[in-house]
């Protein structure tokens, strides 16, 4: 392989990073606002690093037993296909990337919303759009960049050993998986209580400074939706490129390694695709914010389809021998081949998006729908919203099982793999697209808390009403990623273990459907509690503060925001442990004592269930978040209205839907299937 076309990735991760810091310069030179503006600001910084600090450190504690784990089975065991010593240090890698990542998003992403709530106040929609936007696109470079920078190096330290290259996505998924889970406790704890007891029990708007929650709900926007998503994308990405970079080694694509390398170069395309696109994000004033974002997604994926094609044809050869299904058999395939499963992927990611656009978007039926049903009460609006959810599965189904034949079709097993590199080659632009949401949420409620005049609010909300629907977008792509990213990590589990066919007639795989089936349902079960159990203590604070603080109603007293800070952090940092050690210990336990096709059973029934569950929870919650927007712009009665009562317990029940569960799901099946990949040795 030639080292010299190898250093690209990681130089693109580099600049990916260069372009953040540039950001970053940026933002920080725009001007705060106002003395209550900052001090409310700095309240929010401060909860949302206080409790990253305080999760790393439960992390640090987690990563340090398995790293001592992987050495020690390493180090007492010898021979071909054995684990290695070595992936304890990819895994460490890995997991550091991934944190660091979430680390310099939230902490610009705490920064960007003051900013973007000034810039409304004093120069406008344009503005405030560019201040929010490049707040999200830190973010999104700082997953792309650390990402593959940090996998471009263990690469070439490793020689490109994809046993222990493995282990990188591995320390990648461990953390997206503790974010995600923590951090959907945290925000949906501090949600549901200021909902509850501050819109329909004392008939305040939101972000009211008098509602206690207020600055833990703001603080949860940047740990679930910032951090969290973050998280979740890095992990997805990195094992696209790992499970791509592990079938190219096993197939033998290419005589000097042009299997391994060509992932590598695509998602390093997909980084200056993200870059420029980024330029094309501005707005008129007056104009859609919605059509500013889409132009800079479109553009970034129009430049990766090119630079895909240039990649595929000049590093691939043109045609390629890789040993079919039943191990017996040759089958030939070309670099377009590649190409065409590459840009499958990438198209199908695209059209989930505007899939979950059309089920969660107030500007479409589905949503409206669920408005309507709320003049008849909360039990018609959740009927009605738990339907759309359950139809809104079908098309992203059949939209990745196109995906799937056609990138097989074209590349065979390794064409699934490119899929998913395609689908997650512009990950910089959709998690900057992404994290653009949470950033424009906080700055309307800065501005409502800071009590700056109503057209500010007006210009917030115009974003913030975007940002849930891009929130929303983000969410469908997360999970078609983690779809075809999971397919793609089993497909290189099933190379690993030597098994061609899991027979479903077979006792043993029988067994692993049902239990891998279930788990999604389990997991769920697990998370929803921990939201449901932390949300009661939030609700007994508010209540609390409500009756004993006097003159809080009135606006004489000022509520304690550090205690239901500390509520909902605790809570999130207790509740987060049981889940996330679900995940790990069941592939172990499967695989050591059922054998690897039970687990590759388990695997199967895990990815269908836990895929069409995650569909469903995101796109519910959201559409119910949504048409509690629709009506208190003023439709069916507006605000203080019995149907916008009845929409604000649909999204109360929706919120754990699609910031706690749903989203944890995705990194489910992909924490599954890297740790079976990962410890596939031990199985055999």
């Amino acid at each position: 392989m030639s080292t010299e076309f190898m250093i690209l990735a990681p130089i693109a991760g580099l600049i990916a990073l260069l372009f953040a810091f540039y950001l970053i310069r940026r933002i920080t030179k725009m001007e705060p606002g106002n003395e209550r503006m900052q001090e409310i600001a700095e309240a929010i910084h401060s909860g949302a690093m206080a409790f990253l600090k305080r999760q790393y450190k439960t992390l640090v504690i987690f990563i340090l037993v398995i790293v001592v784990i992987i050495s020690i089975i390493g180090l007492f065991t010898s021979g071909e296909g054995s684990l290695k010593w070595e992936t304890a240090v990819a895994f460490a890698i890995g997991a550091c990337c991934s944190i660091l990542a979430g680390n310099i998003g939230m902490r610009i992403a705490t920064k960007a919303n003051v900013r973007t709530a000034n810039a409304a106040h004093t120069s406008g929609l344009n503005r405030a759009l560019n201040c929010a936007f490049s707040g999200g696109a830190v973010m999104g470079m700082s997953v792309v960049g650390l990402g593959l920078l940090g996998l471009g190096i263990v690469v070439l330290i490793f020689n490109n050993d994809s046993s222990i290259i493995n282990g990188f996505s591995f320390g990648a998924s461990s953390v997206a998986l503790f974010g995600r889970v923590g951090g959907g406790i945290y925000t949906k704890a501090a949600d549901v209580g200021a909902d509850l007891v501050g819109k329909v029990e004392a008939g305040i708007p939101e972000d009211d400074p008098r509602n206690p929650a207020v600055v833990a709900d703001n603080v949860g926007d940047n740990v679930g939706d910032v951090a969290g998503m973050g998280s979740d994308l890095f992990e997805s990405y990195v094992g696209s490129v790992v499970a791509a970079i592990a079938l190219g080694a096993s197939l033998g694509i290419g005589a000097n390694g042009e299997g391994v390398l060509a992932p590598l170069l695509v998602a390093a395309i997909g980084i200056i695709a993200s870059i420029i696109g980024t330029f094309f994000v501005s707005a008129k004033e007056g104009g859609d914010p919605q059509k500013s974002l889409n132009k800079g997604n479109i553009t970034a994926t129009i430049l990766a389809i090119i630079g895909t094609f240039v990649v595929t044809k000049l590093i691939l050869p043109d045609t390629f021998e890789v040993m079919g299904i039943d191990g017996s058999t040759t089958v030939t395939y070309t670099n377009i081949g590649v190409f065409i499963a590459s840009v499958a992927g990438l198209l199908v990611g695209f059209l989930i998006g505007n899939v979950t656009e059309y089920y969660t978007s107030a500007k479409y039926k589905p949503v409206k729908k669920i408005a309507a049903s709320c003049e008849t009460g909360t039990a018609t609006n959740i009927i009605t919203g738990v339907a759309t959810g359950m139809a809104s599965t079908a098309i992203p189904i059949i939209l990745v099982a196109v995906g799937i034949w056609a990138s097989y079709h074209f590349a065979g097993l390794y064409g699934i793999a490119m899929a998913a590199v395609g689908m997650l080659s512009t990950t910089g632009m959709v998690v900057a697209v992404d994290a653009y949401g949470p950033i424009s949420d906080n700055a309307g409620g800065i501005a409502e808390m800071s009590k700056l005049p109503p057209e500010v609010r007006t210009i917030t909300d115009q974003l913030d009403s975007v940002g849930n629907t891009t929130a929303a977008i983000g969410k469908g792509f997360a999970i078609g990623s983690a779809a075809l990213t999971a397919l793609a990590l089993f497909t290189a589990y099933t190379q690993a273990v030597g098994i061609s066919i899991i027979n479903i007639l077979e006792p043993d795989v029988v067994i692993g459907l049902f239990i891998g089936g279930m788990l999604p349902f389990f997991f769920c079960s697990m998370t929803m509690q921990s939201v449901g159990r932390a949300a009661g203590h939030m609700i007994e604070e508010v209540r609390r503060q409500f009756r004993e603080i006097a003159g809080l109603m009135e606006g004489k007293a000022k509520a304690d925001y550090a205690r239901c800070v500390d509520i909902s952090c605790q809570a999130a940092l207790k509740e987060m442990v049981a889940p996330s050690l679900l995940a790990v210990l069941v592939p172990l336990l499967v695989g050591l004592l059922l054998g690897p096709a039970c687990l590759g059973g388990v695997l199967c029934g895990t990815l269908v269930t836990g895929f069409l569950l995650a569909i469903f929870l995101a796109n519910s919650g959201g559409a119910w978040d949504n048409a509690k927007k629709y009506i208190e712009e003023g439709n069916y009665g507006g605000k203080g209205s019995p149907a916008h009562a009845a929409a604000v317990n649909g999204d109360t029940v929706g919120d754990p839907f699609k910031d706690t569960s749903g989203p944890s799901l995705n990194i489910l099946i992909k924490l599954m299937t890297i740790i079976s990949l990962v410890f596939a040795p031990l199985f055999i």
